[in-house]
């Protein structure tokens, strides 16, 4: 695994295109999601200069850096605190899942702290109930 963020970086530094659907300007119900252009006199599909790029196998990051987060951390899915236990803190950091509530996600939190493991999504932060103030009449 790598360790630095730096090294993930530099390994990434070719800048990619922003892959955009073919003719999202012109309708705006297409979006900007990809979809693969597929007409038969797309001049897109035929890689046309002047059009936009098309995803391809030659835009694929190198096989080392693949899936690694741009801190140089590997990323580990957290579901709950006790998920944190088998993490290795020099070369993991946790990733607390979208379906986790927020007074769990603040357990985790407060556990990935105590063992010192980065959280790349903490969200949220502790959250202090004011008392409401009551006004006589």
């Amino acid at each position: 695994m790598l360790h630095s963020g730096a090294n993930v970086r530099t390994m990434r530094k070719k800048r990619l295109p922003r892959f955009r659907r073919q003719e999202w300007f012109r309708f705006k119900r297409l979006g900007e999601k990809w979809r693969k252009p597929r007409g038969r006199d797309s001049k897109m599909r035929v890689g046309r200069r002047g059009k936009p790029a098309a995803v391809s196998v030659g835009y694929r990051q190198p096989k080392r850096i693949r899936g690694i987060h741009p801190s140089g951390f590997s990323e580990v899915l957290v579901y709950r605190p006790q998920d944190l236990e088998g993490i290795d803190t020099t070369t993991q950091a946790a990733r607390v899942a979208s379906s986790v509530g927020r007074r769990k996600r603040e357990q985790i939190i407060a556990k990935a702290k105590e063992l010192g493991i980065r959280v790349l999504n903490p969200g949220v932060e502790k959250h202090e109930v004011e008392p409401k103030e009551e006004t006589g009449s």
